[in-house]
């Protein structure tokens, strides 16, 4: 038996069996055994043991010499003490960097980060792939909480380098590998493919679902030549003798944003994987070109540690079982129903009105299926973008916007309400040569037919023999008028990037930003970096900017994409938002109830791993105002439910001119747990606050803000 590295604290060489292992370094500095996690070193091996649930114990034994494949062993045992029965054996953790160039488009502010883009395809510029080189030349170990690290380094790729890093967490059956890799090269876009490859590691077939939710499998066939799968769920299980072994990438992380969700093929198994000269194996990947105007990648800035992630999980069950034991991590891709909340997901391209005007049959369009299996509540359409005739005068317009709202009406039920809408870029924004206005969502609370052309004489008010009153819109103070006069809302569709990387910080001192009725800004996970603990933070730095400005607004999630089929990817680039409402409007009625608790921040935001069921200050939920009356603390509380381990929760505060932010580890949470934190958090001086929580995969919640009187 090999010694505990806690009794070997300060042992910085150790003497291993082995001529290629004898110069490797481990050093268990940072490493406490009480995190659950056991990591030892037996002769050239670093072996790590952990219960995965109430019962079983995962192992996983890193071969330190330099000729042997690095995982020895993945395997599963009955019991802390008990012998570990393998599932793959020698095995290559093995990880295909994609190296290419950022440019980004012009018209946008001058200051903004040239990482701040959206508009930008580096699959049109050259780009290289690299297979990742371990040298093996030092092991440190870590643990933080209920979770320890095995890192080992020198990993080359390219111009990039850095270290191969193993967490595992107890109670959990996942182990987490991640290649954190840094250059000093700028402007650099990457993607990434990961994989365990070897020869005779044990896998007897691999099992996956098909995009038409089938289970299918193929026996393994160690000569088969490398091909994609497009699967649902993203998911792909190797069947080994004893059990499987499951690979599933960070849900929401994984995919960079784009317009489109059809799937590409997100996982893969065979030999000579990307063209290189490899072994089979299997894992998940990405496409450079997914044939769409825009595919942005990754943000790879200099100096930043990109880490570039995937989960295998350790089940005793067979493919098809083990592949349900990975869904519970996303809750079966689904937005699980929460007392007192309906879910409410916003700016979808699905030009349901010329679709239905062009077919000769009504049908119910995929979509409405794709959306009720996922547990979406209530949709709010993006139409007449690209499709249509948006600003037609009226004989065009008015009988699509007719078409509109009674295919809403026709999809709609008392489980699912679809909702009417548009993405509009006149009239609210400040146009400039150079500098468009940006985009903005409109959100009414009941059908209403306009025009956006008002000519010299016509009135704001028609009368249509067909469609009744409409309105004329051809101002600034025309459509101020409209939202006024039919109780909508709008706000600024993804704020600081793509057409509106001006907005809304051009305009925030303009009048229909200042009014009520502009709710403020939509978040979407983009741009995206894989060095970043959050999703989308340019748009929650947006939202703390805002509350700093002095007026109450808040920030929705929102997905902006085109056309969806059951066999999309949708999920990985999916948030939703949950609404404090005890049902869900019927569309007859009007759904005026679903504005105003949007309108007045009763609301959270999620990518559906992360629930925060309940969060007040001083009783008051997100949305109402505390009265501090001059104390320096109040009661926080935030009531948590999550699937990946957590990593840390913030409470984030500002005063009108900073932001605050206090962190709260979160290191000592498992798998699937619930728990209410409960903090006294100093707000004197401060005018807000909102909450944030995050896992271990990047998935995350955060609140709207609670306004805070009398802290000044």
């Amino acid at each position: 038996m090999g010694i505990r590295f806690c009794c070997i604290l300060g042992v910085v060489v150790c003497a291993l069996a082995g001529k290629s292992a004898a110069q490797v370094a481990v050093d268990p500095t940072h490493y406490s055994e009480g995190c659950g996690v056991q990591v030892r070193q037996v002769e050239e091996s670093v072996v790590v043991r952990w219960p995965t649930d109430e019962t079983m114990y995962g192992e996983l034994v890193l071969d330190l010499r330099m000729d042997r494949p690095l995982i020895k062993q993945l395997g599963l045992a009955e019991g802390e003490s008990a012998p570990s029965t393998p599932l793959l054996l020698s095995v290559e953790p093995t990880v295909f960097l994609t190296v290419g160039t950022r440019e980004a488009p012009p018209g946008r502010p001058p200051q903004m980060s040239i990482w701040n883009v959206f508009f930008d395809k580096p699959a049109s510029r050259p780009y290289r792939t690299y297979t990742s080189r371990l040298a093996r030349r030092r092991v440190t170990v870590s643990s933080s909480g209920r979770r320890a690290t095995v890192s080992v380094s020198e990993l080359t790729m390219g111009s990039f380098s850095g270290e191969l890093a193993f967490t595992c967490y107890a109670g959990c059956p996942l182990v987490h590998v991640e290649a954190v890799l840094s250059t000093t090269e700028d402007r650099r876009a990457i993607l990434y493919d990961t994989a365990l490859i070897g020869r005779g590691a044990g896998w007897r077939r691999f099992v996956w679902h098909t995009t038409e939710g089938r289970v299918e499998a193929c026996l393994a066939d160690e000569q088969a030549l490398d091909r994609p799968l497009a699967v649902r769920h993203r998911m792909l299980a190797a069947e080994c003798e004893h059990g499987s072994v499951v690979c599933l990438p960070p849900p929401h992380q994984y995919q960079f944003p784009r317009d489109w969700t059809d799937n590409l093929g997100f996982v893969w198994l065979g030999r000579g994987h990307a063209g290189q000269d490899v072994p089979f194996g299997f894992g998940v990947r990405q496409v450079p070109d997914g044939g769409r105007a825009f595919e942005p990648w990754f943000n790879a800035p200099p100096g930043t540690k990109q880490r570039l992630g995937v989960f295998y999980l350790l089940s005793a069950s067979g493919g098809e079982q083990a592949l349900e034991e990975g869904l519970r991590f996303t809750r079966g891709d689904r937005f699980v129903p929460l007392p007192g909340h309906i879910t409410f997901t916003s700016h979808y391209h699905m030009a349901v009105a010329v679709t239905a005007m062009e077919q000769k049959a009504q049908t119910v369009p995929e979509f409405v299926n794709v959306f009720k299996q996922m547990g979406v509540n209530a949709v709010h359409l993006a139409d007449f973008h690209g499709d249509g005739h948006q600003k037609d005068p009226g004989p065009l317009r008015l009988p699509e916007l007719e078409m509109l709202f009674r295919e809403c009406a026709r999809l709609s039920d008392e489980e699912f309400l679809l909702i009417p809408g548009e993405e509009v870029n006149e009239f609210l924004g400040l146009p400039a040569e150079g500098r468009h206005p940006g985009h903005w969502m409109s959100l009414f609370p009941r059908p209403v037919y306009w025009v956006m052309q008002r000519r010299p004489g016509e009135p704001f008010i028609d009368e249509h023999p067909l469609y009744g009153p409409f309105y004329r819109v051809g101002s600034r103070q025309d459509m101020i008028e409209l939202v006024r006069r039919e109780q909508a809302l709008v706000w600024a569709a993804h704020p600081r990037i793509k057409a509106s990387s001006w907005t809304p910080d051009v305009f925030r001192h303009e009048d229909f930003y200042l009014a009520d009725f502009w709710v403020g800004g939509a978040w979407k996970a983009m741009p995206a970096d894989l060095s970043r603990e959050r999703l989308g933070e340019r748009v929650l730095d947006l939202l703390d900017d805002m509350a700093n400005w002095g007026q109450k607004k808040y920030v929705l999630g929102e997905v902006d994409v085109f056309k969806i089929d059951h066999t999309h990817e949708l999920f990985g680039h999916m948030n939703v938002n949950y609404v404090r409402l005890e049902r869900l409007p019927n569309y007859y009625e009007g759904w005026q109830s679903l504005l105003d608790a949007l309108q007045h921040g009763r609301f959270f935001v999620t990518t559906g791993e992360v629930l925060i069921g309940e969060f007040t200050v001083d009783g008051r939920q997100s949305g109402e105002t505390v009265e501090l009356a001059g104390r320096d603390r109040v009661e926080l509380r935030a009531t948590l439910e999550w699937t990946f381990p957590l990593k840390f929760a913030e409470v984030i505060s500002g005063d009108g001119q900073r932001v605050y932010r206090e962190r709260i580890d979160l290191a000592d949470s498992g798998p699937f747990g619930r728990r209410t934190l409960v903090f006294r958090p100093a707000l004197a001086g401060r005018t807000w606050v909102r909450f944030e929580v995050w896992d271990v995969a990047a998935n995350g919640a955060f609140t709207q803000p609670v306004w805070i009187s009398g802290g000044k």
